[in-house]
């Protein structure tokens, strides 16, 4: 067994480890007895590739020995009809983009087994989303899920904890030890669990604004350039676009009602127009890169097709029925959709235009309302968050309705109209448009 001091000795010297020493590392990180890693042994060298970063060689090694830490499906037996591929958010403020993207994709010939976490911190998790609708299983057993992707094309389900168990451990160290931002443990971490579920391509939305874990492009690119290029070292053709997250993205944000607003956008009741443009973005994305459209501008018409027709609609209640989701899906559009019990509107303070957004505080104002959690195990409230949001760019006049609260009781919705006020910034010149897709990795 190599020493951990030794491990740790080499990299807080600002030396390479071999690819032996991070499996060790990573054997260390889910072994038991004599050879696992104590908390402090994990910390010390989360900390140092944190300070003195991990060449591109080692956060290869380092994300394939994460990958076999645990199960890796092979969907070789499924007998899909298409390609398997996935997309990955480093998360945000009102990004449901998953919700109509996965079936959007599956409408085209793609197989969509979308793995999906939790809302922690200030942005919100699709898992939590799904589990707006009453009923809805994000833990289904293969069987299961291999029936839903057969049939709908696509299932949004949580990681299994026999999927790269060595990186659940890793993360919770960095949680509580401030590694989290280190970009060779980030790309590791996200791409050992895509690999894990057996994907033929995957696209990144790498976020950046002041709602989003980058809030530069700077480090935006840095992230963006890690995951293209540790994934193709593992094998794993991706592609990343940077979207903008400096404003909530769409008009809603909290669980049931960006559910709401992912049907309506899925039915064609309404679709806010950035939303529309990533979500196709992407979609082109996907279906090129899977070899299901010859080039960026035939895949944006096929998703604009199947979205239009309603068959994307139709594949996303498909998914949810077969997932033990409500069946009334496009018949009933809300069934199986709570509601908060108290509701408010955010009045203008004055006249003229939206010109700025606090994202990350309009994220922990729905925190606060109990839509998010602070720790993994915190139960949320699905009902409550903000509905009806004004983009950046917006003409508001004086009294008229910014936003609208759904709350648990009025004094908590009077906290939270406080909160979204001191969020928004409201000027007389309108602001220049900016654009929601700031840049994208060539094909390749």
């Amino acid at each position: 067994m190599l020493s951990p001091a030794e491990l740790i000795r080499t990299k807080r010297d600002r030396g390479a480890l071999d690819a032996a020493q991070i499996t060790a590392f990573v054997q260390g990180l889910s072994g038991h007895g004599s050879e696992r890693w104590s908390e402090g042994q994990v910390a010390a060298l989360a900390m140092a590739i944190l300070l003195n970063g991990m060449t591109r060689d080692e956060c290869v090694a380092l994300t394939k020995a994460m990958t076999h830490s645990g199960d890796v499906i092979d969907w070789s037996r499924a007998d899909f009809n298409g390609p398997v591929v996935d997309k990955h958010s480093t998360g945000g403020v009102g990004d449901k983009v998953s919700l109509m993207l996965a079936p959007i994709v599956a409408a085209c010939g793609g197989v969509v087994p979308m793995v999906s976490g939790r809302g922690l911190g200030h942005t919100g998790g699709t898992l939590d989303k799904m589990q707006s609708l009453v009923g809805y299983n994000v833990a289904p057993s293969r069987s299961l899920l291999t029936r839903v992707l057969c049939d709908a094309g696509c299932a949004i389900i949580g990681a299994s904890a026999r999927v790269a168990p060595a990186d659940r451990r890793l993360y919770a160290v960095r949680d509580v030890t401030a590694t989290v931002e280190s970009v060779p443990l980030i790309t590791a971490s996200i791409l050992s669990k895509k690999l894990a579920a057996g994907l033929d391509a995957l696209v990144m939305d790498v976020k950046v604004g002041n709602g989003a874990f980058c809030t530069t492009m700077q480090q935006a690119r840095a992230l963006a350039d890690s995951l293209i290029e540790v994934a193709a070292g593992a094998g794993l053709p991706t592609r990343a676009l940077i979207t903008d997250m400096n404003q909530v993205l769409g008009s809603s944000a909290g669980n049931a009602l960006e559910m709401r607003e992912a049907i309506n956008f899925l039915t064609g009741s309404a679709r806010e127009p950035r939303l529309l443009e990533v979500t196709l973005a992407l979609a082109a994305q996907m279906l090129t890169l899977a070899g299901l459209a010859p080039n960026l501008a035939d895949a944006e018409r096929r998703a604009r097709a199947v979205l239009d027709s309603g068959a994307a609609a139709e594949r996303f209640a498909r998914m949810v029925a077969g997932l033990g989701g409500p069946t009334t899906l496009l018949s009933r559009r809300f069934a199986g959709l709570a509601q908060a019990p108290v509701t408010i509107e955010v009045p203008a303070p004055a006249n003229g235009f939206i010109t700025a957004m606090d994202t990350r505080a309009i994220g922990l104002a729905v925190n606060a309302l109990g839509g998010g959690r602070l720790r993994a195990a915190d139960a949320i409230d699905a009902r409550v968050g903000y509905s009806h949001l004004s983009a950046i760019g917006s003409a508001v006049q004086r009294h008229e309705p910014l936003a609208r609260v759904h709350a648990r009781n009025r004094d908590e919705a009077i906290t939270a109209r406080e909160r979204m006020l001191a969020a928004i910034v409201i000027s007389d010149e309108k602001p220049p448009d900016s654009a929601i897709v700031r840049w994208a990795s060539a094909p390749g």
